[in-house]
């Protein structure tokens, strides 16, 4: 069952202009089974250069944090982080944290068939809401991968990180030229579509919804002001849609978007100062090779 936190947000978010969904409804089993194609496709190049990072850099970061604890956030199938894994010779605890309860527990099972002898504890809840769910204790790494926290709009960000009292590795996509990031939302194979389309498919089945599919086109666009990709869904033609487990009923007009996720690009300027106002610093920063993509480690 959704939380009521979950269904008020998501009530408030169909009322506003422009409308919007809470993109917790991307991450049902299924929509966890297709981001993980969605980052196996070549246009998406984020998991990758993520990767080529941590295999250059995490024997650094084992020695900066020589952590105990290991906390992923959104931790999804658990790919990249094996490598903190490997390299955190200290660790005694792993705890993948998603709101994805089929997933984090699926893959928490596999990281422990793998590394017997680490306590693998899993959480599957919103790190939004649920942060105080985290176990307490010293010697502890918060690791945010693929760039997750672009999904959060700066206020969310900002709340995230003032929250967060142990060190912080966060993977940040980089601002680049907008025909690479275009690519990498509207793949040829429409498996990014098919992505977005299943919030759609969750509301239906879990709130009793009426969206009709073929009511709405796929859309993914830059924002240059925001520095972020907009990712939703546009009305084809004006219609109602039913949402009546929230009591709602919503007249989207021709042309109308429907927002249900954004993937915010950073530079570091940007990222020292969002750390600063959230009383964090950043100790170290590393980029791939090509510049597309960053980690920052924060105390």
């Amino acid at each position: 069952m959704r939380s009521e936190a979950l269904l008020e947000e998501t009530a408030r978010g169909l009322r506003s202009r422009p409308r919007e969904l809470p993109s917790v409804w991307l991450y049902d089993a299924r929509g966890s089974e297709l981001y993980e194609e969605v980052t196996r496709l070549p246009e998406y190049y984020l998991p990758r250069r993520e990767e080529q990072i941590l295999h250059a850099r995490s024997g650094e970061i084992a020695a900066l944090i020589p952590a105990r604890t290991l906390v992923e956030l959104g931790a999804g199938a658990a790919n990249n982080v094996r490598l903190l894994l490997d390299a955190l010779t200290s660790l005694e605890r792993f705890v993948p944290f998603d709101v994805s309860e089929e997933a984090v527990r699926a893959n928490s099972r596999q990281v422990a068939a793998d590394y017997p002898n680490l306590s693998v504890e899993p959480i599957a809840a919103d790190f939004e809401r649920d942060l105080d769910l985290l176990p307490k204790g010293d010697r502890t790494l918060v690791a945010m991968l693929g760039s997750t926290i672009g999904n959060l709009s700066p206020e969310r960000r900002s709340r995230l990180l003032s929250q967060v009292d142990d060190a912080l590795l966060l993977g940040l996509d980089l601002v680049k030229d907008t025909a690479r990031l275009d690519a990498a939302y509207s793949d040829p194979r429409g498996v990014t579509e098919a992505f977005v389309r299943n919030a759609l498919t969750a509301l239906n089945r879990e709130l009793a919804a009426t969206f009709d599919q073929a009511r709405f086109a796929y859309e993914a666009r830059w924002d240059g002001e925001e520095e972020w990709m907009e990712i939703g869904l546009r009305a084809l033609e004006a219609h109602l849609v039913a949402v009546p487990a929230l009591g709602l009923e919503v007249a989207f007009v021709r042309d109308e978007f429907l927002r249900v996720e954004i993937s915010a690009k950073f530079s570091r300027e940007r990222v020292e100062r969002e750390a600063r106002e959230a009383g964090l610093a950043v100790e170290a920063w590393w980029t791939d090779g090509a510049g597309d993509f960053a980690l920052a480690l924060m105390t």
